[in-house]
């Protein structure tokens, strides 16, 4: 009998499934609200735990759902528009030659036999850019990531699993992550950032283990033990040339240059200004236009790399604003306070270490209602860290309850905006990331329950 291999549904399927669920949910769970007040975390709202209640039920009816896709679509402009221009971008550094003459020169130099190292130190430098500097802020540096990829023997989930992957995990388990730690520990009144020795420990054995599976996939695309996932358009992401061919000219340099200063401009907006998906677009425009000028693009092969860029990326923006609609569908029924409400209430009365698990799980079922990290802590840590203190689970152990239930779920989480946005940029689909990342989410769970129940043990302060 010919065993028959377990096939992902299309990443479509998927999220109509979500999105035809919630509908189906909301006939069933209550709507419900908490009352919030403005805080003095630039003005966004807190919930107010005790003030639960009820209001009027509002089902999804059929023009509800079938509205909610051009709805999230609305919703999830500035994201599409993102993955678009990010595309744009590197479709005009490609016809400079610029990007693929860097790699191509980067790669001769450490030497295909390094390949293993190259794997490695790609991964701990996406890793760390997601520590250090953000999520969506690093979203134009997945690209090259996928050309290094294709040019030492790998294919594009590869490079998703050194870019995506690694920035996902350092984010999400990231000790100094302002957007979880820091606003979780503000939230529960103790010291910004600490306790960090513990979390350190969890996010470097947690990359470490990203290496170590990213190089287990290089083998198996070695030995042909899996077929390399690379039937997309790899145009402007193979290398076209051998590695010999390849030369930095004066003109590739200023390309390069005009490239990683935008990107140093735009990361000091986002954290001096308050830049975001918006102000990232038009500086992904901005570095492409300059790199076409400095490249000596004449207007004709300006105009088609920017119709080339769409062309490629068109298909991920698409996902965007097609997974936006299942949050659209969620705020319509007024379900996200009910499971909220019903989720804190699961814990009272169970033991201390079953009550920190279970927490963590709570908070990443949430994370699929909230993807927004700091919503999400708005939302649910004022109701978790009063629970956790009448059970003996300590503040500190509760945020990272809440860390970890937010960080590990963004591995596999459709209504993550910048997940889908990224994996777009790579050129990697959804259905293909969950069956290649499944199991390695499933051991950073495994291995980060160890450190949450080593916590709840300890009581960790």
């Amino acid at each position: 009998m010919v065993k028959k291999k377990l096939r992902v549904p299309h990443a479509l399927v998927i999220m109509f499934t979500i999105a035809l669920l919630v509908s189906l949910l909301s006939h069933f769970v209550p709507a419900g609200s908490f009352q919030r007040i403005a805080s003095d975390l630039n003005g966004r709202l807190l919930v107010v735990p005790g003030t639960f209640e009820y209001v009027e039920s509002s089902p999804i009816g059929f023009v509800d759902f079938i509205t909610s896709f051009p709805r999230g679509f609305k919703a999830a402009s500035e994201i599409m528009y993102v993955v678009l221009s990010g595309g744009v971008m590197f479709a005009l550094m490609d016809r400079t030659k610029a990007l693929e003459n860097g790699v191509g020169v980067f790669v001769r130099k450490l030497g295909l036999k390094r390949k293993k190292w190259i794997v490695v130190i790609l991964t701990l430098l996406y890793g760390f850019l997601g520590i250090v500097v953000g999520y969506e802020n690093n979203i134009a540096l997945v690209p090259i990531a996928a050309m290094v990829s294709l040019a030492i023997g790998g294919d594009l989930l590869l490079a998703a699993g050194i870019s995506v992957g690694a920035m996902t995990v350092g984010f999400g388990l990231s000790p100094i992550n302002p957007y979880t730690v820091g606003l979780g520990q503000k939230l529960a009144q103790i010291p910004l950032f600490s306790g960090s020795l513990l979390r350190s420990m969890l996010c470097i054995i947690a990359l470490s283990v990203v290496c170590v599976y990213n190089l287990r996939y290089l083998k198996k695309l070695e030995n042909k033990a899996v077929r390399p996932a690379s039937e997309e358009d790899l145009n402007g992401l193979k290398l076209k040339g051998s590695l010999d061919s390849y030369h930095l000219t004066v003109k590739h340099w200023f390309v390069l240059l005009t490239f990683f200063v935008g990107l140093a401009i735009a990361i000091y907006g986002i954290f001096n200004f308050g830049w975001f998906f918006l102000e990232l677009s038009g500086m992904f425009l901005l570095i492409g236009l300059c790199a076409g000028l400095i490249g000596r693009l004449d207007s004709e092969a300006i105009s088609s790399a920017v119709l080339d860029g769409v062309k490629v990326t068109a298909g991920g923006a698409f996902m965007v604003g097609f997974a936006a609609s299942i949050k659209v569908l969620l705020e319509d029924a007024a379900m996200i306070d009910t499971l909220c409400y019903y989720s804190s209430n699961i814990l009272i009365g169970l033991p201390k270490t079953l009550s920190v698990v279970l927490m963590m799980f709570t908070q990443s079922i949430t994370n699929f209602l909230i993807p927004s990290g700091s919503g999400q802590a708005l939302a649910t840590l004022p109701l978790m860290l009063p629970l956790g203190e009448l059970i003996g689970v300590s503040a500190q152990t509760s945020v990272l309850a809440f860390q970890i239930g937010d960080g590990l779920t963004n591995l596999i989480n459709p209504t993550l905006g910048g997940l889908i946005a990224m994996l777009s940029l790579c050129r990697v689909s959804f259905d293909k990331w969950l069956k290649f990342i499944f199991p390695l989410a499933g051991i950073l769970l495994l291995i980060s329950l160890f450190f949450l129940i080593f916590a709840s043990l300890i009581n960790y302060s």
